[in-house]
């Protein structure tokens, strides 16, 4: 079959108009199957991705999360045919787009599908203008009829990511992370594509502009139809913007479903993992969280190995037949599953070993002492001067939670005493030397 495929796809030149539909009616824009992507030859042969597969619906947005270095980059990068393939095949509309293939199909490719990157400074040339720098694409495709048309497709992108006219002829050094990224998401998108690989194009931007961005995105999926394959590792984000969701982990693919059946199922060890670690926005919930920590050793693929199976509800999980069993009597009951946990909830406390039960418990005790228990130094100078009003202030500190005073107070009288003890006996020492 694989080899009929390829000599189907050597006779095409050109992009078909639509991609396949599914079962479920929906048109297949992307498809990954089975792609092992491999870096070196031999004994030092790495592995990044192995037997990926996966579907992107046109029009939707599919987030690709996971840990750093677990292989979402390197997909992104083949999918626009940077990293080349170990095995396997990318189809774009139904037609196989990796490894070799006509020019003509190639130029199609990259006009159709682009890229916005993490880094909105090291994508950049420094050395051109920002005009230049958006219309890089418009030139080498002549996606203008003349030099007014130019000008206007791009003052007109420019000023849809939120610029001006006039920072067309700035360089990119002279603008911020967030401005940066907004020219990158400009460069791609007067390409007017049908795919977008963002790879976490909002990491390395501050909360307020990373909203800023996101809205950026979104508002070009409603106005173009844009379809996004969103590279991120913080499922908070991907949770909000995402219409599917797959978790890789070592370069598998581990779980993929609707962005909320996933939260609501997380059935994966390691998606729960990921889940438990998203930060709580209240400090004290979140400093009772109990992380949960993914460990491959639960997993025996010694003779029945794994594979990506649909349990239903096209949720997509990756295991052996033993797991997929267990996570469909899961999924069946329909009871939302709890990945994270706070301590101090009933079930929680009781699996938690007492020493780190104890210091927790010691802690939440300190962060409840008052906003002014800062503990100055001016407090141990005065206790150690009045070591006994020091007492005395210590003991008054303590009661009332003021847990830093408490102790500047205490340590500043223990060496007044320890002063005021080494004073007496060199008074006495003195004195006996006198009387001799």
């Amino acid at each position: 079959m694989a080899t009929k495929n390829t000599t189907q796809d050597k006779r095409v030149t050109h992009l078909p108009e639509k991609g396949p539909i599914d079962e479920t009616g929906k048109e297949v824009l992307l498809s990954l199957k089975n792609v092992d992507i491999t870096f070196g030859k031999g004994d030092t042969a790495v592995k990044a991705v192995q037997n990926a597969s996966f579907d992107i619906y046109k029009g939707e947005t599919f987030s690709l999360v996971g840990e750093s270095g677990s292989g979402k980059t390197t997909i992104g990068r083949a999918v626009i045919r940077v990293n080349p393939l170990a095995n396997g095949e990318i189809d774009y509309r139904g037609v196989r787009i990796s490894g070799k293939i006509p020019h003509s199909l190639d130029r199609e490719v990259i006009r159709n599908i682009q890229m916005v990157f993490q880094d909105p400074a090291a994508s950049l040339n420094e050395r051109a203008t920002v005009d230049y720098i958006i219309s890089e694409g418009l030139y080498n495709f002549h996606l203008f009829e003349n030099e007014a048309d130019r000008v206007r497709k791009v003052e007109k992108i420019i000023e849809e990511v939120g610029l001006l006219p006039e920072h067309l002829t700035r360089y990119p050094h002279e603008f911020s992370g967030g401005q940066r990224q907004r020219i990158g998401l400009a460069r791609a998108m007067v390409m007017e594509p049908e795919l977008v690989v963002a790879d976490e194009p909002i990491s390395a931007l501050d909360v307020s502009i990373r909203a800023q961005v996101l809205n950026l995105l979104k508002k070009f999926q409603e106005e173009k139809g844009v379809t996004y394959l969103f590279i991120a590792h913080d499922l908070s984000i991907v949770r909000f913007i995402s219409d599917r969701i797959g978790v890789i982990y070592k370069g598998h693919i581990v779980e993929i479903a609707d962005a909320e059946e996933l939260f609501a199922f997380p059935l994966h060890p390691y998606t729960h993992s990921l889940i438990s670690a998203i930060p709580i926005p209240d400090p004290q919930l979140e400093k009772k969280k109990v992380l949960y920590t993914y460990d491959p050793s639960v997993h025996d693929y010694s003779t029945d190995q794994p594979e990506l199976v649909d349990i239903g509800h096209n949720h997509w999980v990756y295991g052996n037949k033993k797991e997929i069993e267990e996570y469909k009597a899961i999924r069946e009951k329909g009871v939302n599953l709890q990945p994270i946990s706070i301590a101090g909830d009933e079930g929680v406390d009781a699996h938690r070993p007492p020493k780190e039960l104890m210091e927790a418990k010691a802690s939440e005790e300190f962060l409840r002492s008052p906003t002014r228990d800062t503990g100055s130094a001016w407090y141990a100078i005065f206790s150690f001067i009045l070591p006994i009003l020091g007492l005395i202030a210590a003991h008054l500190f303590r009661t009332h939670r003021y847990i830093r005073n408490f102790k500047a107070c205490r340590k500043g009288a223990i060496y007044g005493f320890i002063f005021i003890g080494v004073l007496i006996v060199l008074f006495l020492v003195l004195l006996g030397l006198s009387l001799l």
